[in-house]
This record gives structure tokens, C-alpha cells and sequence, in this order.
């Protein structure tokens, strides 16, 4: 069976609380430069964040990202730690994701479009298409 798609859930601390958040990431090949990271709220609901795969990838070695969306693995004390900073007009969230489980996604988001061949699996004319339909 071959999939398009790749799903890791798991637990997050978000802002030094010592409950944790469900969190989700995911990877569709036919959005190959990105990745959707999803916390569930308390009243059961799916808050979405998409960005660049590539900030993931350089956020395991360096601080990686400028805008919304930051990844630094130096504001954890522990190394095993990353931390995921999310900005918005309405609030700041940052929370700590386990390096393990982050690089164990991208290795099978690598299985289904390797790392620096994203291009050949976009599909630019149905890009062009969906936006045409607006």
C-alpha cells in the first residue's frame, strides 16, 4: 500500500505548563514544500499551523524562521527538546516538542518526497488552476 501522506501525533508542553497538548504533524506530498503542525483545544478542536518543511529541517540544528513561525533548539534546557514558537495577531504560544519525534516525522516525510526534490512533485499548474477558481 503506498500512501501520500504522513500523520504523527503527539504530546507537547505548551508555554512551561506541566499538562500537555495534543499535537498533530503532517506531510502531503501534493504540498510538498510544507508541513501543517495542529494542536487540539480544549473544547476538542484542531488549531492549524502550516509552514515550510525546511524550517523543521534547519530548526533541528539552528534557530530557523522570521515570521509567525519560529524553531529553536536553543531556548530548551533539555537538548532532547525543540521549541516551536507560534505568533499571531491574537497571541504568542511556544511550545516544546521532542527532537526524537520531529525527526522521525521528517525521515518519513524523506521516504515519500526527498529532502531538496520538492519541485518535481509540485504541481504548479494546479496551483495556478485553484487559485484561477476563486
Amino acid at each position: 500500500m503506498h500512501t501520500d501522506a504522513v500523520h504523527q501525533t503527539q504530546f507537547v508542553l505548551l508555554n512551561e505548563s506541566t499538562t500537555p497538548v495534543l499535537s498533530r504533524l503532517s506531510y502531503h506530498c501534493a504540498e510538498p514544500f510544507a508541513v501543517t503542525v495542529a494542536f487540539r483545544t480544549e473544547r476538542g478542536r484542531w488549531i492549524e499551523w502550516t509552514f515550510a518543511r525546511d524550517l523543521l529541517v534547519t530548526g533541528l540544528e539552528e534557530p530557523s524562521g522570521l515570521g509567525d513561525v519560529r524553531i529553536r533548539p536553543d531556548l530548551s534546557e533539555d537538548p532532547a527538546m525543540l521549541t516551536l514558537e507560534i505568533e499571531s495577531p491574537d497571541g504568542y504560544a511556544s511550545f516544546e516538542l521532542a527532537r526524537e519525534d520531529v525527526e522521525t516525522f521528517l525521515e518519513s516525510s524523506y521516504e515519500l518526497v526527498p529532502l531538496g526534490t520538492e519541485s518535481e512533485s509540485f504541481d504548479i499548474d494546479g496551483l495556478i488552476e485553484e487559485i484561477s477558481n476563486v
